[in-house]
C-alpha cells in the first residue's frame, strides 16, 4: 500500500478579494496565504464583516477571487472551467451551511442521495442510508425538512456533505441557527466525522469553545490572514 500523501491538501497563495460599488472600490481580502493538512481541523475567527465567510466561499469555487491562486490537491480551483470546477467540487468538498440549504421538496434521504447521484456514484441510496444512520437518523428518513427540527436539518445537512466522503468540508457557522445543546450536539458529530475519515475540516465560527477545539485557529483581520 503507498504511504499516504505529505504534501497539503489546500494551499491559498496571495490571494485577494475586491469589489466596486458606486462609492469606490473595497478589498474585503489582502494577500491571503496559508495551507490547510490532511485530516486537520482549523477554525477561521473574525469580527463580522472581517471577510471570513467570502474567504470559506472562495475556498469552495462558490466565488471568485480578484487575484491569487487556490489549490486543491495540486489542482488551481480558477484555472479550471465552472463546469469542471463544479466536478472537482462534487467530488472532494463537502460545505455545510448555517442556514442547512436543504431542498424542501426531498426527503432527508433524498437530500442526502443528491450528491452521490450527481456524482455518478453506485448504491446512493444505501450509503445514504448509512450516513443517516450515522448521524442518528435512521428513522428520519423518509421526513420532509419542514417536519425536522432545526437539530434535525443540520444533521441532515451533515450527512449530505460527508457522504461522498470529501478530503475537504467547509462550514459556515454550522451551529449559528442552533441552541446551545443542539449545537454542541451537531459539533460533537462533526469532529467524529472528521476523524473518522480523515476529512479535512475548515471551519468560520464566532463561538470560542468550538474554535478551541480546532488543531489551528486564523483570524481574519482587516482582509489579511493571521495565525
Amino acid at each position: 500500500m503507498p504511504a499516504p500523501s505529505t504534501s497539503p491538501l489546500l494551499e491559498i497563495d496571495h490571494l485577494s478579494k475586491s469589489v466596486t460599488d458606486s462609492t469606490g472600490s473595497l478589498d474585503i481580502l489582502r494577500d491571503v496565504h496559508a495551507t490547510f493538512a490532511r485530516g486537520e481541523s482549523v477554525a477561521i475567527v473574525g469580527a463580522s464583516g472581517s471577510g471570513k465567510s467570502t474567504l470559506l466561499s472562495i475556498l469552495a469555487g462558490l466565488d471568485t477571487p480578484t487575484s491569487g491562486t487556490v489549490r486543491l490537491e495540486g489542482q488551481d480551483l480558477f484555472a479550471l472551467s465552472e463546469d469542471d470546477r463544479a466536478a472537482l467540487r462534487a467530488q472532494k468538498l463537502g460545505f455545510v451551511f448555517q442556514s442547512f440549504q436543504l431542498l424542501g421538496n426531498l426527503t432527508a434521504l433524498e437530500n442526502v442521495m443528491l450528491p452521490l447521484e450527481l456524482a455518478g456514484h453506485g448504491a446512493a441510496r444505501q450509503r445514504a442510508r448509512e450516513m443517516l444512520a450515522r448521524v442518528g437518523l435512521a428513522q428520519r428518513e423518509g421526513h420532509y425538512p419542514r417536519l425536522l427540527s432545526g437539530g434535525e436539518q443540520q444533521r441532515v445537512a451533515l450527512a449530505r456533505a460527508f457522504v461522498v466522503e470529501p478530503a475537504l468540508l467547509l462550514a459556515d457557522e454550522p451551529t449559528g441557527s442552533l441552541d446551545f445543546a443542539t449545537g454542541e450536539t451537531v459539533m460533537q458529530l462533526m469532529f467524529d466525522l472528521n476523524r473518522e475519515r480523515g476529512t479535512t475540516l475548515v471551519l468560520v465560527t464566532h463561538d470560542r469553545a468550538i474554535a478551541a477545539r480546532c488543531d489551528r485557529r486564523l483570524t481574519v483581520e482587516n482582509g489579511r490572514l493571521l495565525a
